[in-house]
This record gives C-alpha cells, sequence and structure tokens, in this order.
C-alpha cells in the first residue's frame, strides 16, 4: 500500500457531534475546511462548520460548485446566523478560495493534495500552499493526516516537527473525548506558561 493512502476510516472525536467528525472522517474536503476554520474560535466550531455549510448548500459540499458560486454570495451564506466563524465574512471568503484553488489545482479533489505527495516535505508544501494555511497550520493539518488517516509519506515526522510527537497539543491528536479533553488541559497549561504549541 502506498505510503499517501488513507488509512480506514479514522475515528474523530473532535466537534461534540457524531455526524459533524463522521463528514470529517469521510469526506476531504470537509476535513479541510475544518482545518482551514480552526482559528480564534474553538476547534468545536470550526470542525461542525463543514457539517453546516454542507446542510446550506442542499446536501452538497463541492469545491467546484462553491467556487462557482459568486464570492458575496457564498459569504452570506456563511454568515446567515448562526455564522459558522466568528469572523464570517473573512473567513467565508477564505473558504471560498479554498475551493476555487483545490477545484483549479486538483480538479476539485481535496485529497489529491495530500494522495500525490511523495514526501513529508513534497506535502507540507501542498499543504502550506493551499489559501489560508500558514506554515503552523499546514504542519498540524499534515500531522493529523498521518496520525489519523494513515498518510505517512517518507520524511512526514520530521517536516511536521513538533506536531509529529506524542505530545497532546493540536487537533491532530484527538481521536476520542478523552483525548480532546487531554489537548484542551496541555494547551491550557502551555498558556498559562507563556508557552506555544511548538514549545
Amino acid at each position: 500500500m502506498p505510503a499517501t493512502t488513507p488509512a480506514a476510516t479514522p475515528t474523530l472525536a473532535i466537534t461534540g457531534d457524531p455526524d459533524a467528525d463522521a463528514l470529517l472522517a469521510t469526506d476531504p474536503l470537509a476535513l479541510t475546511i475544518g482545518m482551514l476554520l480552526d482559528q480564534q474560535v474553538p476547534m468545536e466550531w470550526a470542525f461542525r462548520g463543514p457539517a453546516t455549510l454542507k446542510a446550506r448548500l442542499g446536501g452538497h459540499l463541492d469545491a467546484a460548485e462553491i467556487a462557482a458560486m459568486p464570492e458575496d454570495e457564498f459569504v452570506a451564506v456563511f454568515s446567515t446566523k448562526p455564522a459558522l466563524h466568528r469572523f464570517p465574512g473573512s473567513m467565508g471568503k477564505r473558504t471560498h478560495a479554498l475551493c476555487a484553488y483545490i477545484a483549479d489545482e486538483y480538479a476539485g479533489d481535496a485529497a489529491a493534495v495530500w494522495t500525490g505527495a511523495k514526501s513529508g516535505a513534497a506535502l507540507l508544501a501542498r499543504v502550506q500552499a493551499l489559501p489560508g494555511f500558514g506554515e503552523e497550520k499546514a504542519k498540524i493539518f499534515c500531522a493529523m493526516l498521518a496520525k489519523r488517516f494513515g498518510v505517512k509519506p517518507r520524511g512526514w515526522a520530521q517536516a511536521t516537527v513538533p506536531f509529529s510527537d506524542k505530545t497532546p497539543r493540536s487537533v491532530a491528536d484527538i481521536d476520542s473525548p478523552e483525548s480532546l479533553a487531554r489537548v484542551r488541559a496541555w494547551k491550557k497549561a502551555q498558556k498559562a506558561a507563556g508557552k506555544s504549541k511548538q514549545d
């Protein structure tokens, strides 16, 4: 089996909603959008966003269809109360840009971002090229793909340091309510100590 072929459907426990978690586990675009939204809001809120968005779009979550929508129309869907993010305007635009990029560069197949990567460095570069993905977010997402989905191209651990280690420091380390609690406790302790997720 190629190193970049995902493993069996993983168990995720990020959102507190089994259906929303199941969507993340089975829909690569939903997973990617959830990771994009994971900033300045609780993880549960961010990663529930794709399920809510899918429902608002008539039960379809398709990169090409989203890319074809006028940006302001998509942002309006994003901003409908309850909004999908604390900053629905800017994050709605980023999500639209992300879908347009996936539609243009990967024929609408979000999974192709990682299934085509031959090395950890290449995987990180592909993810970091996605609109809205800075270096830290890209490392966390790559570590999540490896730890939860079995996407482990050669050198993935080195490329995603420190998020590849066993410390419960990010969403990449969550596969149960208990591990979610451990990540939250670790982040709280880091913040109290004036440290970041990378320390």
